[in-house]
């Protein structure tokens, strides 16, 4: 979990490269990606503590892609804070809390 977590945060805050054109890119692709990566954080948070409410694990996972995103925009290395990029993150978010939901339910 720590080393996922460190890894996204250089991920999300690594200055912003020059954007070439591959055949998968499509308008929007990022903000699938930040909904895959929270759902991978959630997913992983919520497995390392599956006691914690839901309210605090909600909270604890905003307050971190909140908080990315500002550093994004401080930083200056070529990011940019999004409205959109914390709404898929919240979305990501909730996505690998009940994708665990499930898995424990139907496999255990």
């Amino acid at each position: 979990m720590p080393i996922y977590w460190a890894f996204l945060t250089y991920m999300l805050l690594k200055p912003g490269e020059e954007n070439y054109e591959y055949w998968f890119m499509f308008s929007g692709i990022d903000k699938i990606l930040h909904l895959s990566i929270f759902a991978a954080l959630g997913f992983c948070f919520i497995a390392a503590f599956p006691k914690i409410r839901f309210l605090y694990f909600f909270q604890i996972i905003l307050i971190y892609a909140f908080l990315t995103e500002i550093l994004q925009e401080e930083m200056g290395l070529g990011r940019s804070m999004e409205t959109l990029d914390l709404v898929a993150d919240a979305v990501g978010c909730l996505v690998g809390y009940y994708t665990y939901r499930f898995f424990i339910k139907r496999f255990f």
